[in-house]
């Protein structure tokens, strides 16, 4: 986990020490986390970086119904995807002309239509 999420081993341990993360053990002691605990440890840090203490945050998880924690993680998704669209688009903007065709060429349709309509999201 903490491979995938760049948060080191000893703070993940730490989270899960105080019940913010929730682990299974295997048989040789090894933590296992659920997907779930992925995005959960994801709208922890979110919420450290707004100021929120553990100790809030972890009231925040127990007390917010599970529907409205998939709607923040949601839109922690959106904004990472905003993230990584507003720096496409000042790749593309930085190219010459003929890159930029061979941009759009490898782009298709399809995707252009979902970013365009996760921008809209995101900015209402």
């Amino acid at each position: 986990m903490a491979e995938k999420t760049g948060i080191t081993k000893r703070t993940i341990d730490y989270y899960t020490n105080i019940g913010l993360l929730e682990a299974e053990r295997s048989a040789s002691n090894y933590r296992y986390y659920a997907p779930a605990m992925i995005e959960r440890l994801h709208l922890i840090e979110q919420r450290k970086q707004e100021g929120l203490s553990l100790v809030e945050i972890q009231h925040e998880l127990n007390t917010t119904p599970y529907e409205e924690i998939d709607v923040q993680i949601l839109r922690l998704k959106m904004q990472d995807l905003e993230h990584d669209v507003t720096s496409l688009l000042a790749q593309i903007n930085n190219q010459d002309t003929k890159h930029i065709e061979k941009v759009k060429k490898n782009v298709s349709p399809e995707s252009i239509a979902l970013m365009q309509s996760l921008l809209l999201l995101i900015h209402n």
